[in-house]
């Protein structure tokens, strides 16, 4: 389903062209975290957050378990090098019986080990796959982010636009009518003189006064 504008979730057109790129584990890099901060995660994102970090989580515990196995079973290798004199001479029954202890051990470590193996081949492969879709879910979000932005940006600058030519022509009338009202007390005051256009300014200052107050009542 794909939306007006924006990336569809099912459109795998994208994944064709990042064959044999380079994604950063998302979920740790701090910037792709600061990137919620401008936009919004969904639910989507939060669960491919929470599989990808489980999936890392195992993969650390698969390597620290190697690592694990593969000193038990030197230290087991060891043991058995070290009682094999005594085991092959039939003459120390303990130590017979320790070596096959360890030998049945070091089975139980290649078990391991194997299993390890495994886990380390298929886990990175895992992770890039759902760090892939996690990539994708955040291009979409971004990029519908962007475009909701881009497209609020324009109706506002059309309407700083239209603000701004009216701003304009209202600023030319008041000076007009400034103009204007200069001229017709200019006029008033020659024909009238001062005297009898004193008696009306003070008038007309206190209706004017009587009406302000009105208003504000």
């Amino acid at each position: 389903m794909r939306t007006d504008k924006g990336i569809s979730r099912t459109d795998d057109k994208f994944r064709p062209a990042l064959k044999g790129k380079k994604i950063p584990i998302l979920t740790l890099d701090g910037k792709w975290h600061q990137l919620f901060t401008q936009a919004k995660a969904d639910k989507r994102i939060r669960r491919l957050e929470e599989k990808l970090n489980e999936l890392l989580k195992q993969q650390g515990k698969a390597n620290t378990e190697m690592k694990e196995v593969r000193h038990l079973k030197k230290r087991l290798m060891q043991e058995i090098m070290d009682n094999a004199s005594l085991s092959s001479s039939g003459n120390n029954e303990k130590a017979w019986k320790k070596a096959d202890e360890n030998k049945r051990l070091i089975g139980e470590c290649n078990e391991k080990l194997k299993d390890c193996e495994d886990d380390l081949i298929s886990l990175p492969m895992e992770i890039d796959k759902v760090n892939t879709e996690l990539m994708l879910a955040t291009m979409e979000i971004c990029y519908n982010q962007l475009q909701s932005n881009r497209r609020k940006i324009d109706e506002i600058s059309q309407w700083v636009s239209q603000v701004r030519t009216e701003l304009k022509e209202k600023l030319i009338l008041k000076q007009d009518m400034e103009q204007m009202n200069q001229a017709l007390y200019s006029y008033m005051h020659d024909i009238f003189g001062a005297d009898v256009i004193n008696i009306f300014d003070m008038e007309y200052e206190k209706k004017d006064g009587e009406k302000a107050r009105g208003e504000e009542a």
